[in-house]
């Protein structure tokens, strides 16, 4: 099949590069010049585990190609793909300026009837206004679906290939079935492919992101609540996850959600319920809990230090939202490095992947490590952001020699209290009684 993807984002790449690998004849578009030149020549943008040998493969393959030329891709094409960006407004809505550009160039370019798909995250109504769109500037037979994604950063390519379902929003039989025929490949171990009404596909993935969001929101709440009472959120987490109708996913406290998803997407809808007069205050509230939530590092590390910051110095360990990606989008590590500086401490940073992301925030404010035991040389306390794999089994006593104070805040939970105590550290996790 014939597909074009317009936008070469973290979502459009993503798509385009496991569609060709499905075999399909794909076209990425985008405006930006020096990425889409870096594309072609096989540097990717982002880092994500995966997806470099397939942009590779099916480059060199000729199923995959780069272009700046929106129009073209469009023309050439059976299936559009709009996967451009919709950052929030000042008031919380989606922009949808971008996805409107998009509808209207490929209504100059409808040559043959096409099937256009939103994949952006984008609120209930997007796609009857890119319908609309397009429609005011063609009179060629097209049909537009919802296709919301549910990509995981660091497991994208993974949830692409196997994916747990794909939800579609079609309001035609046509549509439907060149969709069943695009997405056959990708679900044949019977995962389902759920077809819908378009608004309730739309409405899908906010919802979706919101009970994740909730989920970890509660967590941190309950967290907080052991702390005082002297109970231990990983003993608890276990007993409610054992539940079937809980389960244990997105139980895991932490120092709040970030990412290009979960706070967007929570105002999003927040917004969309205003404008349906529908009050949302459940969500408000786990927005409420997050922004609390992002400054419990910096607080738990001010007991340890007594309060007393300036002149000291400070290892980051993590600077990405989460482990596997170098986006640092609403990340936990930014808040607690802008109140480490701000409290006249030098901060020593690393992290595997989010360096060079780190840089364009901070610039030369913050120190920069490759390797993770350089940022403890001389620190007087550690912090755990991120839950890389490397962090979680380290040399503690290669780590107490190079620290001048064994101060530890776990943001993660990744070690054990009790065996930090009996190694000499002060530490402090989340949910858990500070040893």
């Amino acid at each position: 099949m014939k597909v074009a993807v317009i936008g070469t984002g973290y979502v459009g790449l993503v798509v385009g590069a496991c569609l060709a690998e499905a075999g399909n004849d794909v076209v990425c578009a985008d405006v930006d010049d020096e990425k889409i030149a870096a594309l072609k020549r096989n540097q990717i943008p982002i880092y994500e585990p995966g997806l470099e040998p397939l942009v590779v493969r099916n480059q060199a393959e000729g199923r995959l190609r780069f272009t700046t030329d929106v129009g073209e891709a469009v023309e050439a094409s059976e299936v559009v793909f709009i996967a451009v960006g919709t950052p929030p407004n000042e008031d919380g809505a989606a922009d949808l300026r971008h996805v409107l550009e998009v509808a209207r160039i490929i209504g100059d370019h409808m040559n043959s009837p096409k099937v256009v798909i939103t994949k952006s995250t984008v609120p209930v109504g997007t796609a009857a206004k890119v319908r609309e769109t397009i429609a005011s500037r063609t009179k060629e037979r097209f049909y537009v679906c919802s296709n919301p994604e549910f990509l995981k950063e660091g497991a994208a390519v993974e949830d692409f290939m196997k994916p747990d379902r794909v939800v579609i929003g079609v309001d035609s039989p046509e549509a439907q079935q060149i969709l069943n025929e695009l997405y056959a490949p990708f679900v044949r171990t019977g995962n389902p492919l759920i077809f819908m009404d378009i608004a309730s596909a739309e409405l899908t993935k906010y919802a979706a992101n919101a009970m994740l969001a909730t989920r970890i929101s509660f967590m941190n709440q309950i967290a907080e609540l052991c702390e005082k009472v002297g109970a231990d959120i990983t003993l608890v987490r276990k007993g409610i996850g054992s539940d079937r109708r809980i389960g244990p996913a997105f139980l895991f406290p932490g120092p709040g959600y970030g990412g290009s998803c979960f706070p967007k997407d929570i105002k999003a809808l927040i917004k969309t319920g205003e404008e349906y007069g529908v009050s949302l205050d459940l969500l408000e509230a786990v927005e409420e809990v997050n922004r609390r939530q992002k400054r419990k590092l910096f607080e738990k590390l001010c007991v340890l230090m007594e309060g007393r910051l300036a002149g000291t110095v400070v290892a980051v360990w993590g600077l990405a939202f989460k482990a596997e990606t170098d986006d640092m989008r609403e990340s936990p590590a930014i808040e607690l490095i802008e109140a480490l500086l701000a409290s006249g401490a030098a901060v020593r940073a690393h992290d595997p992947a989010a360096i060079r992301t780190a840089r364009g925030i901070f610039g030369d404010r913050v120190a920069y490590y490759e390797h993770q035991y350089d940022a403890l040389e001389g620190a007087d306390a550690l912090v755990v952001v991120t839950e890389w794999l490397q962090f979680r089994n380290p040399d503690f006593g290669r780590m107490k020699s190079l620290l001048r104070r064994p101060i530890i805040v776990d943001g993660r939970n990744l070690y054990d209290p009790a065996k930090m105590k009996s190694l000499g550290f002060r530490y402090a996790g989340i949910g858990r009684a500070a040893q």
